[in-house]
């Protein structure tokens, strides 16, 4: 038995699998985000306890290996006994969005980008330590570590003495992509050079450790990362140059892999080291996906297993309503970075149906999607995963949309990924074709996707305006 642990923003999942990647069984746990005032933060105990909880009921006696993942950025302060100083702050959080703003204006943002291939955004940990040193000096001052979350989860699954992280979580904003090293120098333009102690130390490759018997087995060997979007990938099977994973998730996050490091093109998303060093994937994760469809669907008061049958109810264009699809509180990271753009809905009358408003959110975030491919340089095959392909209807919606074939990689993709980074790390042999294999593939209508090619166009436009207000 293989053990895959996702340590997800509002989910901990943890899945069990046999040799071939077959899927035996998933137990998930929701974790709680607390929201208020723009800021996003979550109890690291309540995190930890939930990936205990799963564990529990997956694992068997006999575990070959896990792997462990989980959602990247933000900042987890940790203590010298790798406990936490103060909640988490997660990456959805906004209250940094002022210095971005600053950085934006004076030079900074794109000199950091120049440096790493990393756009900062108000949830990145670059913005949030600084903040926290003007704001909540006393946490750093209490603090040994400043880590991520799945870092802190390995730490106190294994016992180990320190906290560790690896390359793909410290891709944003600290690393510079081509030494996989930090760069001072962007610690410095941050203000954070008395901090500097704080960031993790970087284990490449990535670290291993033994559990030391809360949740899983005793000795049972596990790998630490790569962080979600990155695991994902690997789950996918995106390895080779011009593929690309749209996830379609919490987070919209679109990832093309590359052995090109371009760091003169527009400043946006970033490069995420992968284990393999001249490999990268070029990121270009949007704020929010399916938890824009999420806060229509709950302000409707619609259940999620009406989404096919509203999507069935209304033509593409949804009569004419239309969603700018940027409802995160700190703004949007990619393909661009504004930290005061927010969601825009047009196009309503009293004709309007709630099918309507949900095509047209679906649309939007089809649109957004299509926007962050393109800008992560997407010239292969498309695999996608998350939430979203749960929808029939939706995945078709975004064939059309995108104008290409989706290649369907169902189940817990980033569990899968990262059991697979693991079996590298212990040198352990598994069949990756078989754990990636696609469970279905997607084809555009023709007629609807040059429809929707025109709607992408209006979209830029409507987009250009708002960013221009």
């Amino acid at each position: 038995m293989y053990i895959g642990i996702d340590v997800g923003t509002s989910t901990v999942k943890a899945a069990a699998f046999d040799a071939r990647g077959h899927e035996l069984e998933v137990a998930a746990r929701p974790v709680r985000l607390g929201m208020r005032d723009g800021m996003v933060e979550q109890d690291m105990d309540e995190v930890y306890g939930a990936v205990v909880a799963v564990l529990e009921e997956v694992s068997g006696e006999a575990v070959e290996l896990a792997g462990l993942t989980g959602q990247g950025d933000g900042v987890w302060l940790l203590d010298r006994d790798g406990r936490p100083v103060r909640p988490a702050v997660s990456w959805m959080d906004g209250r940094a969005a002022g210095l971005v703003d600053r950085w934006l204006a004076d030079g900074t943002f794109e000199t950091v980008f120049r440096r790493t291939g990393s756009a900062m955004f108000p949830g990145c940990p670059g913005p949030l330590l600084a903040w926290l040193d003007s704001h909540d000096p006393t946490s750093l001052d209490a603090a040994t570590a400043a880590v991520y979350c799945k870092d802190m989860v390995f730490q106190r699954l294994t016992g180990a003495a320190r906290a560790t992280t690896d390359v793909s979580d410290a891709s944003m904003p600290f690393l510079d992509p081509r030494t996989r090293a930090y760069d001072n120098r962007v610690v410095e333009l941050l203000g954070l050079t008395h901090r500097r102690g704080l960031l993790a130390p970087v284990s490449d490759p990535v670290a291993t450790g033994a559990a030391r018997g809360e949740g899983l087995p005793a000795g049972t060997p596990l790998a630490n990362g790569p962080y979600d979007l990155a695991a994902c990938a690997l789950g996918a099977g995106v390895t080779e140059p011009g593929d690309g994973l749209l996830i379609v998730g919490t987070c919209l996050a679109a990832l093309v892999a590359t052995t090109g490091l371009d760091l003169t093109g527009e400043p946006a998303g970033l490069y995420i080291s992968t284990d393999r060093p001249g490999h990268w994937l070029r990121a270009m994760p949007a704020m929010v996906g399916t938890a824009a469809l999420d806060w229509v669907l709950s302000t409707t008061r619609i259940a999620h297993d009406e989404v096919d049958t509203l999507l069935a109810d209304t033509p593409p264009g949804a009569n004419g309503v239309r969603v700018l699809p940027y409802f995160a509180p700190s703004g949007e990271r990619a393909p661009f970075v504004d930290p005061r753009l927010r969601a825009e809905l047009t196009g309503v009358c009293l004709e309007s149906t709630p099918a309507d408003l949900v095509r047209a959110t679906c649309e939007g975030i089809g649109y957004a999607a299509r926007h962050c491919l393109e800008a992560a340089g997407l010239t292969g095959s498309l695999a996608v995963c998350g939430g979203g392909t749960r929808s029939p209807a939706w995945m078709r919606l975004l064939a059309d949309v995108l104008g290409r074939p989706l290649r369907v990689v169902e189940g817990e993709v980033g569990a899968r990924g990262a059991v697979l980074a693991a079996a590298q790390r212990y040198g352990v042999a598994l069949d990756a074709a078989a754990w990636t294999r696609a469970t279905a593939v997607v084809e555009p209508d023709p007629g609807r996707a040059a429809y929707y090619a025109k709607g992408y166009e209006d979209h830029l436009r409507r987009l250009d305006a708002a960013l221009a207000r």
